[in-house]
This record gives C-alpha cells, sequence and structure tokens, in this order.
C-alpha cells in the first residue's frame, strides 16, 4: 500500500507543504502563494475570486502588481478598493465604465439644484404674498406705513417688524402689536 502524505510532511526536503489556500489571484494566475511574499494576498482573499478576476481582466495581474509595489503600504488597501469600483464599472459599461457614472450623478445634481432653486423662489414669493396681506391689515387698522418697505422680514423669525418705530404714531403702537401677533399665529399655522 501506499502512504499518505500527511498536510505537514515536506514535499521534498527542506520545502514545507503550503497548508492555507492561495489567494485569489495566486489561484487564477495557478501559481504558488506564499502569504508573506505575496503582494496580492492581503487584498484578494480566497474567498472572494471575482473581485480579483474582474481587475485582472480589465487591468492585468502585472499592472496591477506593479501599482501596489509603487505605493506605500497604507495607501494600498484604497488604491485596490479603487481598482476594484473601476474594474466593476468597466464591466458594467464598456466604453465610459466610471466615468458614465460620475456624469450621471452630475446631472442628476443639477436637476436637483434646479429644482431647488424654484422652490426657494417660491417660498419667497408665498412669504411677499403674507407679508403684503399683512400690510394691507395693518392699514385697514389705521395704522400708518410710511413706504412698502418699512415692513422688513425679520431674518431669524418669520414676523414683521417695522423697520422704524418712529414710522408709526405712538397711540397706534398698541393696535400694531396685536395685528402682528396675529399674523405670527397665521403664519406659524401655514408651516
Amino acid at each position: 500500500m501506499k502512504q499518505e502524505r500527511s498536510a505537514a510532511a515536506p514535499l521534498k526536503k527542506g520545502v514545507p507543504a503550503v497548508v492555507a489556500t492561495p489567494c485569489a489571484a495566486c489561484k487564477l494566475l495557478r501559481r504558488r502563494c506564499s502569504k508573506d511574499e505575496c503582494a496580492f494576498a492581503p487584498y484578494f482573499p480566497a474567498e472572494d475570486p471575482v473581485k480579483f478576476a474582474t481587475v485582472h481582466r480589465v487591468f492585468g495581474a502585472s499592472n496591477v502588481n506593479k501599482m501596489l509595489q509603487d505605493l506605500p503600504a497604507q495607501h494600498r488597501g484604497d488604491a485596490v478598493s479603487s481598482l476594484v469600483y473601476e474594474a466593476n464599472a468597466r464591466v458594467r459599461d464598456p466604453v465610459y465604465g466610471c466615468v458614465g457614472a460620475i456624469s450621471a450623478l452630475q446631472q442628476q445634481i443639477h436637476v436637483l439644484q434646479a429644482q431647488l432653486a424654484l422652490t426657494q423662489a417660491e417660498v419667497l414669493h408665498l412669504r411677499s404674498l403674507s407679508a403684503s396681506q399683512a400690510a394691507a391689515a395693518l392699514r385697514k387698522t389705521g395704522d400708518v406705513i410710511t413706504s412698502p418697505t418699512a415692513a422688513v422680514h425679520h431674518p431669524h423669525g418669520s414676523a414683521l417688524v417695522p423697520s422704524s418705530t418712529s414710522s408709526l404714531p405712538a397711540s397706534k403702537l398698541a393696535a400694531s402689536d396685536t395685528a402682528k401677533s396675529s399674523f405670527l399665529a397665521a403664519d406659524r399655522s401655514w408651516w
């Protein structure tokens, strides 16, 4: 009977057998993998062979190896994740790759910015309408407003505040405060 070799038994004199499975790169390239010397082992584990296969198909193993060797060790993980993202994008869209995704996102940003500008303009329009309605209500109660710009929107609230109290007669200040409080209550209910 033939004796079976154990996994720990040396294949040749002085060369121990490799017990661990090779990384995904070495498995695909059909070469021996030494976890200490292999440049791909920390970034392409054996459990995820598709990751290296995609990067290899797009960039080539020798190019990836050169890129990793040129980078400092602390930046290699980020470079590998970037290479994997770009390779997957290139497989999905062979013509534009990740540039197509970036372009689509930029177009989406422009559309959303235009929508935001329209919404902000509509809010300003509605605020000016409510301000003119409040000014009309103040005029009906007999308060004196010297000009349409005398009522100013306060930046920290939604109340209309006269720009100077000198334009209002002293007898009308109490009526003005009542109109302002009713305007505040109506304005807050709208929001």
